[in-house]
């Protein structure tokens, strides 16, 4: 029986964005029976009133579709927590958004308030997936460069990739991958070209509360002017250490927040019901103890921990002011790249990290790998050892 298959192919745009090599490293990791030091999984425990607001939620029928912008208690507890550490002023019931994490958040967000063709400035190293879900919306992600070998913004090499094209910019802080916390002046700069050029900026504070050396967080939408041209993303997945359950959230202003909120239904319905009333509660009652600094204290800890190792294995590597993980160089590991160097790595001591080029421009960062310590203590111990025996 003769077939035709001409017109059956895959989009334009699906051969350009390919599987993330932190989830390839993730499973061959799981083959081999490593320890996974690859992926920003974050299997520690999770906090007890966290878990037991989701399941008493389960067991008293929250198990349906919420509102299209989550449930009330979570929006609430958000606002709060954005008044008070973020000193950031929105509505609950008009400015706040429940996501399916800060991916469906950004996802959403970007369908809503840009165009196919839209040039977007993303900070190198960058994490991969901002830049793939540019990708594949059609939109055009311009690398900026961030000097080494402290990651300063250079706001020359900012300036000059601004074209008549440039519609927004998105700003990951602390950074995933090198840690790196912008700092007042470099956020204020980056403000100034935005209301200059009146552009959007899409911030990705996920890791907010991951802080080292005295650090601090600061959002680029409390700063004058940028209130109602900030899209703050942010979520309990590093905080709360739940990864899997897709708890996220945005704030932008009334005047965005209903077409951002029609894309996210429209693609995801709703962050799982009963998992936001565990969250809520986890806000509103964590809030009131030292539950953050704690926090930020122990995975600092981690990240000495493990720059230790990675120092005595001769992977130098770039301490991080913030989130967790590790940017280190591995020039002295086999391989002609990073993804080369990083599957020796995994075979010569059964650690898995992710090739540091997943984050730079082709041609960049080859000869670095990235390390998450945000690991349960036995897991990170044996890490560290297995390091030092390179």
């Amino acid at each position: 029986m003769p077939t035709t298959s001409s017109q059956l192919h895959l989009s334009k745009i699906a051969p350009v964005v390919i599987q993330s090599e932190i989830r390839a490293m993730s499973v061959e990791c799981d083959r081999i029976g490593g320890i996974n030091l690859a992926q920003g999984i974050c299997d520690t425990e999770l906090p007890d009133v966290v878990a037991k607001g989701a399941v008493d939620a389960i067991h008293n029928g929250f198990n349906i579709y919420t509102r299209l912008d989550g449930i009330e208690p979570l929006r609430e507890a958000i606002a709060a927590k954005l008044q008070s550490y973020n000193h950031l002023v929105f509505d609950p019931g008009s400015e706040i958004l429940v996501t399916s994490g800060a991916t469906g958040a950004l996802y959403a967000s970007l369908l809503a308030l840009l165009d196919p063709g839209a040039e977007v400035i993303v900070f190198e190293p960058f994490y991969g997936y901002h830049v793939s879900t540019l990708l594949s919306l059609r939109m055009r992600p311009v690398i900026v460069p961030l000097a080494h070998p402290d990651w300063q913004l250079d706001l020359d090499a900012l300036r000059s990739a601004l074209t008549p094209s440039t519609r927004a910019i998105i700003v990951n802080t602390p950074s995933n991958p090198c840690g790196k916390v912008f700092g007042r002046n470099e956020l204020e700069a980056i403000a100034e070209l935005a209301i200059d050029r009146d552009l959007f900026v899409f911030t990705d504070e996920i890791y907010e509360y991951f802080l080292f050396d005295g650090a601090e967080h600061l959002s680029l939408g409390a700063l004058p002017g940028m209130r109602d041209r900030t899209i703050t993303i942010s979520g309990l997945s590093k905080t709360f250490s739940i990864t899997g359950w897709r708890v996220g959230y945005l704030a932008a202003s009334s005047r965005w927040i209903s077409a951002i909120g029609y894309f996210h239904d429209l693609t995801y319905i709703c962050s799982p019901a009963p998992l936001q009333f565990g969250a809520a509660l986890g806000l509103r009652q964590l809030a009131q103890s030292d539950f953050y600094t704690s926090l930020a204290s122990s995975y600092e800890a981690k990240r000495d921990q493990l720059c230790a190792a990675l120092t005595d294995a001769g992977l130098p590597p770039y301490l991080p002011q913030g989130a967790y993980y590790v940017l280190a160089d591995a020039t002295r590991v086999g391989g002609a790249n990073a993804s080369e160097r990083a599957r020796t790595l995994l075979r010569e001591t059964g650690v898995a990290a992710v090739p540091g080029s997943a984050f730079f421009r082709p041609g960049h960062g080859d000869h670095l790998l990235r390390f998450c310590f945000g690991k349960r203590p036995a897991d990170l111990d044996r890490a560290c050892e297995l390091l030092r025996g390179l």
